[in-house]
């Protein structure tokens, strides 16, 4: 790298995408090494700050997880499409 760090939204987004594992869509903030990876890369930074100023913003998804929470991009995360819109899509008319 140049020196030059990407912005926490950046981070995030290329923790999730490269992160996550089989058919989750999502990461744990603990489990994943996602807090560590973040404080080792913005030393003094707290991350549970960032990621929360960014799902206010909409950036991502957080869902309270055992231990952590989960962090999903935005869309990917479980519960935000009600099920009739889901079947309105599937059926085409969405």
């Amino acid at each position: 790298m140049d020196g030059k760090k990407v912005s926490h939204e950046e981070f995030v987004k290329l923790a999730v995408e490269k992160l996550r594992t089989g058919k989750y869509r999502g990461i744990h903030s603990v489990y994943s090494g996602f807090n560590e990876a973040f404080k080792a890369y913005y030393p003094g930074e707290d991350p549970v700050k960032a990621t929360t100023a960014l799902a206010k913003d909409g950036k991502i998804s957080i869902i309270p997880s055992k231990g952590g929470v989960m962090i999903y991009l935005p869309g990917d995360a479980p519960g935000k499409v009600s099920r009739g819109d889901d079947a309105l899509k599937k059926m085409g008319l969405q």
